[in-house]
């Protein structure tokens, strides 16, 4: 049987920080479903189609990731939800600090009070992406600074086109 996992998040934008966690989780599943989420809690710099198209590109344009192995889409569901559409009963979270903890642990719980066959396993990003947020991305690009070790090549070409 496949083993399907659902990464959910904002994704606004995608940095090296994530794509660690993508990285890592290809090993250990056959499939990772990036789910990008739509929900109107948080303003978002990017639309959820463009956040969509962004994910693809730096997966698969920048990257030269394998198609087979990662499907990009946008959700407005409950992410447990999103595991029962996609036969998974596994939820990845990325880890950056301890700060990240607390708030994880809270969502795991809740996903397992939602669907109790359901898991959350965390995923750390190597060291030298661990600092990497996709707030402090959008911050020192608004700011004219440098991303390059942050994300890939179409993302800061999508960051500039959106602060000009």
């Amino acid at each position: 049987m496949k083993r399907n996992a659902i990464y959910p998040g904002t994704f606004d934008p995608i940095t090296y920080g994530h794509i660690d966690v993508i990285k890592k989780a290809l090993k250990v599943f056959d499939k990772i479903i990036i789910a990008i989420s739509d929900g109107n809690i948080k303003d978002y710099l990017f639309n959820a189609n463009e956040r969509v198209e962004m994910v693809n590109r730096a997966l698969f344009y920048d990257l030269k990731f394998n198609r087979n192995k990662i499907k990009v889409v946008s959700f407005t569901s409950l992410t447990t939800s999103l595991c029962k559409k996609y036969k998974s009963n596994i939820i990845l979270r990325g880890l950056r600090a301890v700060s990240d903890f607390e708030y994880e642990f809270q969502l795991a719980g809740m996903n397992r009070k939602l669907n109790n066959s359901i898991e959350t396993i965390f995923l750390m990003s190597d060291v030298e992406n661990q600092i990497i947020s996709s707030k402090f991305v959008k911050e020192v690009i608004q700011l004219n600074g440098d991303i390059k070790k942050f994300t890939t090549k179409s993302t800061i070409k999508s960051l500039k086109e959106k602060f000009k």
